[in-house]
């Protein structure tokens, strides 16, 4: 798949309007792309072990999208080929009061993959310029100074991601961040269906409802933040979401291309440690 397509531009503004949210590519069934999903999965399992006996790099994937546009489902499914021992989710809802006592980067820059592991983050420190953009009584709760808080505040919080995003690039963290792009119609129908099973009442919230009032808002907001933050080093892609089969397999590419660009390279093993090697092949072989 040209994955190239969905990447975001640098202050391209209008990147989430090019492709609309049901777009299915060159996919003419789901079980056709199901098939390349699984595909995808078992290039991602390969590739996972590389990276933790490489013990070079992280991988940090950020997921953002309006409520019920899928992000728990694609976490669940794109990520249901790789080893959980090497994988740390973290999803981030409402601060706590110890976290809105600290920077704004503080509480996500604790849950940081290390080296040889994938850490994906369910929202993410991008809420600072997203839901605190729409709700400014969010902004006041934050207890910032009077002088930092200014009419370029969005400005100097995008440069701020920037330069952690470029800090942890040259730590050797990989970043692909995805905004699921789920259209209003296709929401609409997502939160009738939890609301019809019970089985999936506990999903739905009041306050779904509140911020889908907000919608054009955080269109804007999302634009902006797209455009201002999306680097060759930690780029964003919008990803068609109506169709959850169509986003699991985009995801899956995306992950496995940034993947395919380490050195992942088995380490060459040093003088001492074949001596080892070869001391403990003698040994198991005097066994029985």
């Amino acid at each position: 798949m040209d994955i190239d397509r969905f990447r975001v531009r640098p202050h391209d503004r209008r990147a989430i309007e090019r492709h609309a949210p049901d777009h299915t590519g060159p996919f003419k069934s789901k079980s056709a792309a199901l098939d390349h999903r699984q595909k995808g999965l078992e290039k991602l399992e390969e590739m996972q072990g590389r990276l933790y006996a490489r013990d070079r790099y992280a991988l940090l994937l950020i997921f953002q999208g309006m409520d019920a546009a899928g992000k728990d489902h694609a976490i669940k499914h794109v990520m249901s080929g790789v080893d959980p021992q090497g994988t740390e989710v973290h999803s981030f809802k409402q601060p706590s009061a110890e976290e809105l006592d600290h920077d704004f980067l503080w509480r996500t820059t604790k849950a940081l993959p290390q080296r040889g592991r994938i850490g994906i983050f369910n929202r993410s420190y991008y809420e600072e310029v997203l839901v605190v953009r729409v709700h400014k009584e969010l902004l006041d709760a934050q207890k910032l100074p009077e002088k930092c808080v200014t009419r370029h505040i969005w400005d100097e919080r995008f440069d701020d991601i920037k330069a952690f995003e470029r800090h942890l690039w040259r730590s050797g963290t990989i970043i692909r961040k995805f905004f699921l792009n789920v259209s209003k119609g296709e929401q609409r129908r997502r939160f009738l269906e939890r609301l019809d099973d019970p089985a999936k009442n506990w999903k739905f919230s009041s306050g779904d409802l509140v911020e889908r009032e907000h919608w054009k808002d955080y269109h804007a907001a999302y634009a902006d933040a797209l455009a201002n933050t999306s680097r060759h080093h930690a780029p964003w892609y919008v990803i068609p979401a109506d169709h959850k089969w169509f986003a699991q397999a985009l995801i899956s590419d995306i992950i496995a291309d940034a993947l395919e660009h380490l050195d992942l390279r088995t380490p060459k093993l040093d003088a001492a440690k074949r001596r080892d090697l070869a001391k403990a092949r003698r040994m198991l072989k005097t066994q029985r």
